[in-house]
């Protein structure tokens, strides 16, 4: 074997490894290869540019939206390489952010339609959770431990006039939504999670590159804290894990940076596609990260050494 041969053969079982540790469902799921790299999970085209607001329920399936064409959602079922069309919304209305509370509720953010659309477990239909008319357009979502929803609500036409909205839910299952106040006036609200004790909103800006912390009271954001900011290169979709850490899509820069609680930037991840718009925790012990990427309308994946928080809300035997 020549040295040439040889490194390729390496590099082929990096891939298998890495390929086996993101999606095999049994405890040999901690034999895995190299963390902190990337490799495409799903063929090429399967989206539209518009794939967003990957999500995963309790039993691993991962959803993203505009599945083959805008307006519906794609599954990737637990082991699986290859979207199927889960469900579509109807005519005019578009998702983009995806959650899932500790009841299997999916809730799909409607930027068009101005909706927060839930679907019940084990059912396909969605129907309106909450409306607004007040909804510059609804873009991602965040859960709480309890249920309450958080949804950025960004004005892209403008630098300033974002808003992150509560949501929560009625004793008659509906949605009910106020804006929340803060002490300082918002930029472009995009991405956005919680602390793992849920005390904390972390929320990007796209027109400022920069990532808030506030202190959630209610309906109020209190006592923001300038987080970071990057000098170049927007940002986008952000997951926290259970140490706090916030994994935040840099969509032109090509990476996912991942950067602790208090600021300092620890890692960037360099991803396949320069176009990572979003992000999420899965795998059967919460240390798999799927990217939804805009170059190539594919899905990405890559191991972690801290399981996210949200898995260890649905299963804490992860964690």
């Amino acid at each position: 074997m020549t040295t040439a041969e040889g490194h390729r053969l390496a590099g082929l079982v990096a891939v298998g490894l890495i390929a086996c540790a993101a999606f095999l469902t049994g405890p040999s799921v901690s034999a895995e290869g190299p963390l902190f790299t990337s490799m495409r999970i799903t063929p090429e085209g399967e989206y539209t540019p518009g794939i967003e607001g990957p999500a995963v329920d309790a039993s691993g399936n991962l959803y993203v939206v505009n599945f083959q064409r805008s307006g519906t959602t794609g599954k990737v079922a637990s082991g699986g390489q290859q979207s199927e069309l889960f469900t579509s919304l109807p005519a005019g209305s578009i998702g983009n952010g995806i959650r899932f509370d500790r009841d299997g509720r999916m809730f799909i953010a409607d930027f068009k339609k101005h909706n927060i659309w839930v679907i019940e477990r084990g059912d396909t239909t969605p129907r309106v959770y909450f409306h607004s008319d007040r909804f510059n357009q609804p873009n991602d979502l965040a859960i709480a431990a309890d249920g309450t929803l958080y949804a950025s609500d960004p004005r892209f036409a403008s630098p300033s006039g974002g808003q992150i909205w509560r949501i929560t839910r009625s004793a008659d299952g509906k949605g009910r939504g106020e804006v929340m106040s803060s002490t300082r006036r918002l930029g472009v609200t995009n991405g956005l999670d919680l602390s793992p004790d849920g005390a904390t909103l972390y929320v990007s800006e796209s027109n400022s590159r920069e990532v808030w912390a506030y202190r959630i009271d209610g309906s109020k954001l209190l006592d923001p804290r300038l987080v970071t900011r990057f000098a170049d290169f927007e940002v986008d979709g952000l997951r926290t894990d259970v140490n706090g850490r916030i994994y935040l899509a840099r969509p032109s820069a090509g990476t996912i940076a991942i950067i602790a609680p208090d600021g300092s930037l620890e890692r960037q991840v360099l991803v396949l596609g320069k176009q990572p718009t979003n992000l999420t925790f899965g795998g059967p012990d919460g240390r798999t990260v799927f990217v939804t990427q805009k170059e190539g309308r594919f899905i990405e994946a890559f191991r972690v050494d801290r399981p996210g928080r949200e898995p260890c809300l649905q299963m804490p035997r992860v964690c």
